[in-house]
């Protein structure tokens, strides 16, 4: 196609280089921006500064899913250990669906973490629709929560579980259904080891 009368060829390398360098900047500004976010960094989750110091997540034998139970859906491991299917997890059970970003989580996590020190249950944490892992490892480790967390950054649990955002605490029994969900912040000690004491025996 030829230019417009009087506009010049040599200037259409110039404009191309100009665009090309506007783009590669912003490219590279947004790859820096999401890092976290989608898609992993090269580096392994377990590379992430204090995971660590996580409890690592069990290995877990493959069962036939039971009526009323987990999804279906397998999660990696916020620290060190392997994937899980929660279909496969058996109670008593508690599980805590959790993000750093999210304030009443941090409210209600000091009644986890002395539930996780009484021993009377088992636990397991879901780090969800987070995508800082190295700012979850840190509030993970901050508020004492010692038990195994799992990853959901692409909110796969959110159908099934009925999910509206963190938090929120569901109760497996004994045969792997879903006893009871909590949706919201627990606001005290005596609360949580209620529900405990109802929906895990």
């Amino acid at each position: 196609m030829k230019p417009r009368s009087g506009t010049p060829y040599r200037r259409a390398p110039l404009i191309a280089g100009a665009v090309a360098l506007v783009l590669s900047a912003t490219l590279a500004a947004c790859g820096s921006e999401r890092a976290g976010d989608g898609g992993q960094p090269s580096t392994s989750r377990s590379a992430v500064a204090g995971a660590d110091k996580l409890p690592a997540c069990p290995s877990t034998p493959s069962k036939p899913p039971a009526t009323g139970a987990l999804p279906d859906v397998t999660l990696p491991c916020l620290g060190s250990g392997p994937d899980i299917r929660l279909a496969d997890l058996r109670g008593p059970l508690v599980i805590n669906v959790w993000a750093q970003w999210c304030g009443p989580c941090r409210d209600e996590a000091p009644y986890l973490a002395a539930l996780a020190k009484s021993g009377k249950v088992q636990m397991l944490g879901i780090d969800y629709d987070d995508p800082r892992p190295e700012l979850a490892v840190k509030f993970a480790t901050d508020e004492g929560l010692t038990y195994p967390h799992l990853v959901d950054r692409d909110k796969a649990i959110q159908r099934a579980l009925k999910v509206g955002g963190p938090p929120l605490t569901a109760f497996v029994d004994t045969d792997g259904a879903v006893a009871f969900v909590h949706r919201g912040v627990l606001t005290s000690q005596q609360q949580l080891d209620q529900l405990v004491k109802e929906l895990t025996s």
